[in-house]
C-alpha cells in the first residue's frame, strides 16, 4: 500500500511538471499570470511560517516562536543580514524558553 501511494505521488508530480512545460509561452507572458506566479511563492511561504509558529499538533499556541518571529520581522525591516535574523530569532526563542 505504501509503495503504491509513493509511486502514484511520484507519477503525479512528474505529470504536473510535464503539464507545466507544455503550457504555451504566450499564456505565460500574460500580465495577470505573471503577477499570480510572482505572488504564489510568497503566499506559500507565509502559510508555512504561520503553521509552524502558531500550531502544535491540532491546537493553536502562542509561545516563544511568536516572539522569535516578531524579532525576525523587525530585523528584516531593518535590513539585517540573513544570519543575524536567523540566529537572533533562535536566541530570542531560546532565552524566552529558558525564562
Amino acid at each position: 500500500m505504501t509503495w503504491t501511494v509513493l509511486l502514484l505521488a511520484c507519477a503525479g508530480c512528474y505529470l504536473l511538471k510535464l503539464a507545466g512545460m507544455a503550457v504555451p509561452a504566450r499564456l505565460l507572458d500574460h500580465p495577470v499570470v505573471e503577477r499570480v506566479a510572482d505572488r504564489i511563492p510568497v503566499a506559500l511561504l507565509a502559510a508555512l511560517v504561520a503553521v509552524q509558529v502558531f500550531a502544535a499538533g491540532t491546537t493553536l499556541v502562542v509561545d516563544a516562536r511568536l516572539a522569535a518571529l516578531g524579532f525576525a520581522v523587525v530585523a528584516l525591516l531593518l535590513r539585517a543580514p540573513f544570519l543575524v535574523v536567523v540566529f537572533g530569532a533562535a536566541l530570542v526563542a531560546a532565552l524566552l524558553r529558558l525564562a
